[in-house]
């Protein structure tokens, strides 16, 4: 059990989140000797310990039996608990920001500031809408009473404020100046609009810095673009902020992908801040690399600030805007022609399917991966060194012979031991070279698609309330003309699904394949070094 506390409008909010239960969602079998637990697909286990690190959880099974199992061969199942501290008539304003933690976990007390200061450098762990860190309801108490409710805690922030599509389906709408997001027709299909320069920026030059007389310390990033070369300063909060902002904003038309996981201890080790450096880079080169978020008001406010007073007034205009969850398909204007809605159903379908697929293939791929490190850095490397020491002791023995022609074939042997033992540390250490690339490029997918279910869900709830018009119409609940809008506005919505489909599928051509390339090219680098000091040895031995 975790129990911390979290500041919202000048409340105190106590959350406590259990993460007890996990349902295995693949068979592992255990190594002997590595304290390892062996599961079968779905299997309930009790997790013990989260933090393990190194993609391992502490589970026991249903027979009382302790072991680490892959974290990403189970699925932890949450309930969150929030208790309030405050008057009743401060509860309903709390409750649209309440909606923003879920599957959320801090690590200390934040401060009282109106200018949101808080005093951790940490903000939450976001695991993305699909990772489902919580379950869909929650208990609500409030302190000092003895009653509860249910609150519903919806994955969307801007959904919670539009609760269905009919908000948009059934509004006419006209895009205009810079709010007007564009789609046209690309040699794929619908297409956004993409900007001439290819917007990037650097994250670099991590430093810790303190405050309150240096009672709490955090880290500062500074995030440089390439359209201004000036670089600006973040810490971590500033990027769980912009992230915050993104999903309100745009997470029912675009998926955005989590954030890198906060840390609640060794946040200021060398080997973790450059793991999250790494990771924050990838984050932001992703989300420079999309048409619509990288030209938003509020990426380009985090990347282009000048001065602290620019950097406050532009968040607090970005957490009141109010074109926010569904209605951000108003201002998307397709320059192509009315889809039937048979069609759109067609797409909505395929690109399911697809995402779905897509997300099982990549947690597979992570599993094996996670997997075949800790054999190179546990049970190969051992082996490769037991090996190594065999070929010395038969050396050793060779040697106590006293035959006169000996010193050859031992020389040789002696050689060919140290050989794997010098292999074994290369097998070791190969994955930092190659496979820590591809894991990281799949955990960047893995958070991707966990979050095309929901975005992918608005548009089945709009389909849906289509299908439904004629019957509403002949209830005269609403005129035909309606019906034509709302058709209208689901063609929209769908030539808006399409578009960022078609750039999903044109950063994953881009992205595996300059990733396979690598990945290959070091893992015939790998082979060739180790044959080239085999070969080597291989030529200390006499041909008879």
């Amino acid at each position: 059990m975790i129990c911390q506390h979290y500041h919202i409008s000048k409340h105190i909010v106590l959350i406590e989140i259990n993460t007890q239960h996990a349902q295995v969602l693949y068979d592992f079998t255990a190594e002997p000797g590595n304290n390892e637990l062996t599961v079968k697909e779905g299997e309930i286990l009790t997790v013990t310990n989260q933090n393990v690190g190194g993609g391992w959880v502490e589970a026991q099974n249903s027979r009382g039996t302790v072991g680490l199992v892959p974290e990403d061969y189970i699925e932890v199942k949450t309930i969150l608990i929030i208790s309030f501290v405050f008057d009743l008539t401060s509860l309903y304003r709390a409750l649209d920001e309440i909606r923003k933690l879920c599957g959320i976990i801090f690590s200390s007390v934040y401060s009282f500031d109106e200018e949101w200061d808080d005093d951790s450098d940490d903000g939450k762990s976001t695991g993305g809408y699909g990772g489902s860190q919580v379950e869909e309801g929650g208990t609500m108490q409030r302190a000092g009473g003895h009653s509860t409710m249910k609150l519903s805690l919806n994955k969307f922030p801007g959904f919670s404020k539009t609760p269905n599509p009919e908000v948009y389906l059934l509004t006419k709408h006209i895009a205009k100046g810079d709010e007007r997001l564009p789609i046209y027709t690309g040699e794929v299909g619908p297409v956004w609009l993409y900007p001439q320069t290819q917007l990037d920026c650097v994250v670099a030059d991590p430093k810790k810095g303190s405050k309150m007389y240096g009672l709490k310390s955090y880290i500062e990033y500074q995030v440089t673009p390439n359209t201004t070369n000036r670089p600006v300063n973040h810490r971590y909060k500033h990027f769980d902020w912009l992230y915050e902002r993104l999903v309100e904003k745009f997470a029912c038309a675009l998926p955005i992908p989590c954030l890198p996981d906060k840390q609640v201890t060794g946040r200021f080790e060398e080997e973790f801040i450059k793991m999250r450096m790494e990771r924050l880079q990838g984050w932001m080169s992703r989300m420079c690399r999309h048409p619509v978020i990288s030209n938003s008001e509020v990426f380009q406010l985090f990347l282009n600030y000048r001065d602290e007073k620019e950097w406050k007034l532009g968040k607090r205009r970005a957490e009141k805007d109010e074109i926010v969850g569904v209605k951000i398909f108003s201002n998307i204007d397709p320059e192509l022609p009315e889809l039937d809605p048979a069609q759109v159903e067609q797409k909505y379908e395929m690109y399911s399917q697809f995402t779905r697929s897509m997300d099982n293939s990549v947690k597979e791929l992570l599993a094996v991966g996670h997997l075949h490190w800790k054999r190179c850095t546990g049970p190969l490397q051992k082996e490769y060194r037991q090996i190594g020491k065999a070929f010395q002791n038969l050396s050793s023995v060779f040697n106590t012979s006293a035959y006169p022609r000996e010193s050859t074939l031992t020389e040789a042997l002696t050689a060919t031991g140290k050989t794997y033992e010098e292999i074994a540390e290369i097998v070791a250490e190969q994955p930092k070279k190659d496979l820590h690339f591809l894991m990281e490029t799949n955990l960047e997918y893995k958070g991707l698609l966990g979050c095309f279910p929901d975005t992918i869900t608005v548009h089945k709830a709009a389909i849906d309330k289509v299908k439904e018009a004629d019957h509403v119409v002949v209830m005269n609940k609403i005129s035909q003309q309606d019906k034509l809008i709302m058709e209208k506005n689901l063609s929209t919505m769908s030539y808006a699904l399409q578009a960022e489909m078609n750039h999903f599928h044109s950063n994953r051509i881009y992205d595996y394949n300059r990733l396979m390339q690598f990945y290959l090219e070091e893992q015939v680098k790998f082979y060739e070094t180790i044959a080239e000091k085999l070969k080597k040895t291989l030529g200390q031995y006499t041909t008879m």
